[in-house]
């Protein structure tokens, strides 16, 4: 198992431009809401690989890698979803004085490893959160979990939606 790392200096690497180095390390991710559900990673930490290089001017080129696994509520039906996201993210820190490239993980050489991959999750997650690709939903009738209805016995006597009835009376052209 790797060390737990939330903040790493990026000094202790001692790179010399243009040289280059991997850091295996395990990383606190913060639980996060999206749509105004809750969602946490599963043992609230994920293995990282970072790739850290160190660029001819004193910056550096960072990418850092992992696979999180996410749990919270199906954004149709609403039963529990655990997908796997996949991470992948780059950050530049190029100091100069034409054209500067800022991370706003970096302060100096010490990288905010746990807030980057917090924001990296995020940006990587789905429109939708949901517990398979096949997911049915809920009845916009009833409410029941169209997933474990029986389609041939779910059904509604016809007609309108009575939150649509007025529309009947509207005369168009």
């Amino acid at each position: 198992m790797a060390p737990l790392a939330d903040l790493i200096d990026l000094e202790t690497l001692h790179l010399r431009p243009g040289e280059g180095r991997r850091v295996d390390t395990e990383v606190r991710v913060e639980p996060l809401q999206l749509a105004g559900q809750g969602y946490t990673v599963d043992g609230g930490t994920v293995d990282t690989r970072l790739d850290v290089s160190r660029t001819v001017s004193g910056g550096y080129a960072l990418r850092l890698r992992f696979d999180a696994p996410v749990e919270g509520a199906c954004m149709r039906c609403m039963a529990d979803a655990m997908p796997v996201i996949a991470v992948d993210a780059r950050e530049i820190e190029q100091p100069g004085d034409v054209e500067e490239l800022h991370s706003p993980y970096l302060d100096g050489a010490l990288l905010d490893l746990a807030a980057w991959s917090r924001d990296a999750l995020v940006l990587a997650m789905p429109a939708q959160i949901v517990c398979s690709e096949d997911c049915l939903g809920l009845c916009t009738v009833c409410g029941a979990n169209l997933n474990e209805a029986d389609p041939e016995e779910h059904r509604h006597a016809e007609g309108t939606d009575p939150r649509w009835a007025k529309l009947r009376d509207l005369k168009l052209g």
